[in-house]
C-alpha cells in the first residue's frame, strides 16, 4: 500500500483552490442579487443565505463588503471593457465614437442594477483603489483615446489624454441619467429608453468633441 505524505505546498495549493472557489461562488451569487433585485438587496446576510455560505467566511474571504463590491464593480468595468473593444472601426472617427458611445448607453441599460453599484460606490466612497482596478478605467479610457486620435490628429498627446479622460466622466456622469432612463421614461416617449438616452447623451458628448475639433460633426 502506498502511503503519500501531503507537503506543505500540497496543503497550500488545496487551500487557495477552495478559497478560489468560494470566492467565485460569492462573486456569481452577489451579482446575480444585484442583477434580480437591486444594490439595497446586497448585504452581507442576504449573500450568506442565497449562497449557503456563513458570515464568518464570507469576511474571511473579503474583509469586508466594501472590498466585495470593489470585486464586484471591477467585473462590471472588465465586462463593459470587452463590449466595447468588439466594436469594429469605421473610416469614419465620428461613427466610430458614436458607435462607443452607443455601446456604453446599451451596456448601461442592460446591466442597470450593477452599474449603479459602481456608480454609487465611487460617488460615496472616497478610497484609494488598487493599481490594478484603476488600470482597467485607464483601458476603457483608452479606446476613447484611440478613436479620438483620429479626430484631432493634430492636437497635442497631453492634451488629448486629458480630453479623453473629460469624455470619460461625461460618460461616467451621465450614467445616472440612463438608469433613470431606463426606468422612468418607458411610458412617456414613443422612443425606447437607450434610443432616448443615447440621443441625449450623444448631443453633449459630441458638442466638446466639437469644442476640440472646432467643427460640428454630423450625427
Amino acid at each position: 500500500m502506498m502511503i503519500i505524505k501531503k507537503s506543505k505546498y500540497f496543503v497550500k495549493f488545496i487551500f487557495k483552490m477552495e478559497k478560489d472557489n468560494i470566492q467565485n461562488l460569492l462573486i456569481n451569487v452577489g451579482r446575480k442579487i444585484v442583477r434580480e433585485k437591486g444594490t439595497e438587496a446586497l448585504t452581507v446576510r442576504k449573500l450568506s443565505e442565497a449562497s449557503g455560505c456563513s458570515v464568518g467566511a464570507i469576511y474571511n474571504q473579503f474583509s469586508n463588503m466594501e472590498n466585495f463590491i470593489v470585486v464586484q464593480n471591477y467585473m462590471t468595468l472588465d465586462d463593459l471593457f470587452k463590449r466595447l473593444e468588439k466594436v469594429k472601426e469605421t473610416e469614419n472617427a465620428y461613427a466610430d465614437m458614436n458607435a462607443l458611445l452607443q455601446t456604453f448607453v446599451d451596456y448601461v441599460i442592460e446591466n442597470k442594477n450593477l452599474w449603479y453599484l459602481l456608480y454609487i460606490f465611487h460617488l460615496r466612497h472616497h478610497r484609494v483603489y488598487s493599481l490594478f482596478y484603476m488600470k482597467k478605467i485607464v483601458t476603457i479610457v483608452g479606446l476613447i483615446h484611440k478613436t479620438l486620435q483620429k479626430i484631432v490628429p493634430n492636437m497635442e498627446r497631453p492634451e488629448r489624454i486629458v480630453s479623453s479622460q473629460v469624455l470619460w466622466h461625461t460618460l461616467f456622469a451621465f450614467s445616472s441619467f440612463l438608469r433613470a432612463c431606463s426606468l422612468t421614461f418607458q411610458s412617456y416617449f414613443v422612443l425606447n429608453p437607450p434610443d432616448i438616452a443615447f440621443r441625449l447623451c450623444a448631443s453633449k458628448f459630441l458638442r466638446y468633441l466639437a469644442t476640440c475639433s472646432f467643427v460640428i460633426p454630423a450625427y
